[in-house]
């Protein structure tokens, strides 16, 4: 496997680039390091933060569905069986 490859075929596979891939992941990252750091000061301080590291994870996973939804269709829209 070329080096190239390493670093496109992944994102190939949800219709990305590696650059629009790298963007998206690393949006998540930072969010999940947010809700991390939220979760840590609320284990700390539980008066502080109560419902933030839940609500956190609830916007990652909504997020998650609608990126998801976007690379179907997207694969759906490249499907010869879809071509008329």
């Amino acid at each position: 496997m070329t080096l190239k490859k390493h670093f496109t075929e992944h994102p190939a596979t949800v219709g990305e680039s590696y650059g629009q891939h790298f963007t998206s992941a690393m949006g998540f990252s930072g969010a999940m390091l947010r809700a991390a750091i939220f979760c840590a000061l609320h284990a700390c301080l539980p008066f502080l933060l109560e419902n933030a590291g839940s609500r956190a994870v609830a916007e990652l996973h909504d997020r998650m569905l609608v990126s998801r939804a976007r690379q179907a269709g997207r694969k759906t829209a490249r499907s010869p069986a879809t071509v008329s």
